[in-house]
């Protein structure tokens, strides 16, 4: 039975920080790079191609200097001269009868020793105003003293055995330990008599600090048998998405000689007769099941599903994952038609005949469905089919998914997760985003709820289906993550009893500080939510630094989370705000819709009508506005810098989405086709073109002051996008405020890098947005 990683997360173009910290917390954690089409060579010189209408121009045009040459303003009296010239080329494209411009098309080449060398002035650039900001060495300690504290992962129970990843205060990364059950045992020297139950004594079973000597490689669970007596782990490089897998022998804690090459894994699950392990990896052609006897060469393992099934060619946005029952019984291959998936098949294949054929559960509906695992042959899915606010139904192979039977009904409030532990459902649902758990029967009779510790985002309990046992998390703008433990129907009112297994002894006082929820009015008259965190009793005078982060896309929910920099940020006295944006996930499928494709204007329109109710009600002002947002968020920033520059003191655009006209091009892009469209259409493209921030650069614009933040280990979002969009706006601003690209040679957009890394580099988001907009 594996841990089960979330495909679709894994590679969409998300990663908002409090997103990634939760499924990390769920699952472990989250995936090499090909152009798909014509890139044009840095320096031109190529002939028209009339196929395409692109046209190559050698011709070098000098930038135009922004006013008061050499005199670059930062906050706090931080100067700069003027930002690096970059060379342009222009590159003409013809896109359904328009004429597009591309001057910086060369810095696309990521490789190349003159991009290179422009990178390296940028980052000297960038590190000559950091160098000037006094408040730095005070945010540097500050963020050290919040963030290197003992963290636990959700623990995973095998056996008698808990598996989990833990991180002590003064490491880079978390190990994977262990934690026995049984009392009295002995385990290694080293580790002591360990004690009955969850307060046994922790085991370090994989140690993440003896990967690399630069402290940037981490690990995460991947599978864990149901005996607990073996483990799969994955190893992985900085931020990037791919990882390279390895198995070990728990009871004698020796690596075992079967590893698999560093790719983009879609699943990866022990058979449950250890005799292999079943694998998906993501390529461009397609997702690709294998199955790989231990003892062999990874060469030599069989492809068992993909490239195409009853006739449908299988391609690359059609992304695979590969999972088994609890019970053993059934290989599970779940498909997702692009990120989000528009289209959900699950199909089965019975492991206790060898030749069984996969046959389908669910296939060729355009709708989502989530297996629910029971722990038994009968499965339960969770499908937005006939309830866009999503139901339960009991899954019948024998009929057909319309006339399955509903097992827990659509409410008015959407649901967000859903789980079977110890013979109860428990479902997670977002009451005005406000996540509410309910337990029901297997037949679907209420049995209560989980009591809750307040505002924040919490998990379902996990664990295995017919076990009673399970963990959850909470956290929120003002708690860090902590992990409870519970247990089916031991409470007096019979729904479950809560303990804490892990909660990190964090130097802060959630007591002092409030998250409360407000509801303003966007542009086209839908009411929307708003989470505000601040210092109990802060006054709202309207020049209080506030910093306004946000996402609005895939599906995904923003519920409040714990996050250093935002704690940071309230323990200066300053708000945090983040808008509940159409987009998102928060009331269902229709919210979501209401923020895709030609409708993707409302998620700007949210987050400037939120901007504006903040500036209204006196808790900010503009010169005292920050704002922040990563991936998709990345592109909402990008959208507020070109369409509203007068909103916004300061901006921090991180890992972005900013090029849409060519965005599909690129590592993950054609997967976020689903979520976006593609400037490939004519239809798609009028509309995107409309709000694309790299073509919305307008010269002479006075811009805020702007830091793009991106790196070398970025495989999901393609660093080119804030490579090209810092040099166009800092050749088209007509103001002289700092235009800065922070842009990391260990960095990516998946988490990895060493704790010492990610201080530095919140150190220097904190630094820029502080700076530029404590203006009291």
């Amino acid at each position: 039975m594996g841990l089960g990683i979330v495909v679709w997360a894994a590679v969409a173009g998300c990663s908002l920080a409090g997103v990634a910290a939760m499924a990390q917390s769920q699952q472990q954690q989250q995936q090499s790079s090909s152009h798909l089409g014509q890139v044009a060579k840095r320096h031109g010189g190529e002939e028209a191609n009339p196929a395409n209408g692109t046209t190559n121009n050698v011709l070098t045009v000098e930038r135009t200097p922004s006013p008061g040459a050499g005199q670059v303003r930062g906050g706090n009296g931080v100067t700069l001269p003027d930002s690096p010239e970059t060379a342009k080329h222009p590159v003409t494209d013809t896109l359904h009868g328009d004429t597009v411009t591309d001057d910086y098309r060369w810095l696309e080449q990521q490789h190349d020793p003159q991009t290179r060398s422009w990178i390296d002035e940028q980052n000297a650039y960038t590190d000559s105003y950091l160098q000037q900001v006094t408040i730095r060495p005070e945010i540097r300690a500050e963020l050290t003293k919040l963030e290197r504290v003992e963290t636990y992962s959700m623990p995973t129970k095998r056996g008698d055995l808990y598996f989990f990843k833990k991180r002590l205060p003064d490491e880079n990364q978390g190990s994977i330990y262990i934690r026995h059950e049984a009392a009295g045992a002995i385990r290694h020297e080293a580790a002591g008599a360990v004690r009955h139950g969850v307060g046994g004594a922790d085991e370090r079973l994989v140690d993440a600090g003896k990967l690399s000597a630069d402290q940037n490689t981490s690990i995460g669970m991947l599978d864990v048998t149901n005996d607990g007596t073996m483990l799969a782990y994955g190893i992985r490089q900085g931020g990037a998405d791919e990882q390279e897998v390895h198995l070990i022998d728990v009871a004698t804690r020796k690596e075992l000689p079967d590893r698999l090459t560093s790719q983009r894994y879609m699943g990866v699950q022990i058979s449950p007769d250890k005799k292999g392990l079943y694998y998906a990896v993501f390529h461009h052609s397609g997702t690709l099941v294998y199955w790989h006897p231990f003892g062999t060469e990874q060469s030599a393992d069989k492809m068992i599903f993909g490239k195409e099934y009853k006739g449908e060619p299988l391609g690359e946005l059609d992304l695979i994952s590969v999972s088994t029952s609890d019970n053993g019984h059934w290989l599970i291959l779940s498909i997702g038609r692009g990120v989000p998936a528009r289209r959900e098949d699950i199909l089965l294949k019975d492991l206790r005949q060898p030749d069984a054929p996969v046959i389908p559960l669910i296939y060729g509906i355009d709708n989502r469905f989530n297996l629910i695992d029971t722990g038994t042959d009968t499965f339960l899915v969770e499908t937005d089919m006939g309830a866009p606010k999503r139901r339960i139904l009991r899954a019948d192979p024998d009929t057909s998914p319309q006339q399955w039977q509903t097992v827990v009904p659509e409410t008015k409030d959407v649901i967000q997760s859903s789980t079977v532990l110890g013979g109860r459902i428990f479902v997670d649902r977002l009451v005005d985003v406000k996540d509410e758990i309910s337990i029901y029967s297997l037949d679907g009779k209420p049995e209560g709820t989980m009591k809750l510790p307040g505002i924040g985002s919490a998990t379902v309990p996990y664990g295995r289906p017919l076990v009673k046992e399970g963990f959850y998390s909470f956290t929120s703008f003002n708690v860090p993550p902590t992990i409870f433990r519970y247990e089916v129907g031991r409470s007096e009112a019979g729904t479950g009893a809560t303990s804490v297994f892990a909660r990190p002894k964090v130097p802060f006082h959630p007591e002092h500080y409030e998250v409360r929820q407000v509801f303003f009015t966007s542009k086209d008259g839908t009411r929307v939510p708003m989470f505000i965190a601040g210092k109990k009793g802060l006054p709202r005078n309207g020049k209080t630094p506030l910093l306004l982060s946000g996402y609005g896309g895939f599906n995904i929910s923003t519920t409040p989370y714990w996050n250093p920099m935002y704690a940071w940020w309230l323990e200066q006295g300053g708000w945090f705000a983040v808008p509940n944006m159409r987009g998102g996930g928060e009331y269902g499928e229709d919210w979501h819709k209401a923020g895709m494709f030609g409708k993707k204007q409302n998620v700007f329109d949210d987050f400037f009508a939120a901007t504006r109710y903040l500036i209204d009600e006196k808790y900010t002002d503009t010169a005292n506005l920050a704002i922040w947002g990563r991936s998709n968020g990345g592109l909402l920033i990008g959208a507020a810098m070109t369409q509203h520059p007068e909103l916004y003191g300061a901006i921090v655009c991180g890992y972005p989405l900013l090029d849409m006209l060519r965005y599909q091009n690129f590592e993950f892009g054609r997967l976020w086709t689903t979520e976006y469209g593609s400037a490939d259409n004519a239809a798609d493209y009028k509309y995107i073109r409309a709000y694309s921030p790299y073509q919305n650069v307008k010269q002479g614009t006075k811009y805020p002051a702007i830091m793009f933040f991106s790196g070398d280990n970025d495989t999901r979002v393609d660093p080119l996008h804030a490579r090209k969009m810092a040099a166009e706006v800092q050749a088209a601003t007509g103001g002289d405020r700092p235009i800065l690209l922070h842009y990391s040679l260990k960095g990516g957009h998946s988490s990895g890098v060493s704790v010492t890394q990610q201080i530095q580099d919140e150190t220097d988001i904190l630094s820029f947005l502080w700076n530029e907009t404590d203006t009291r």
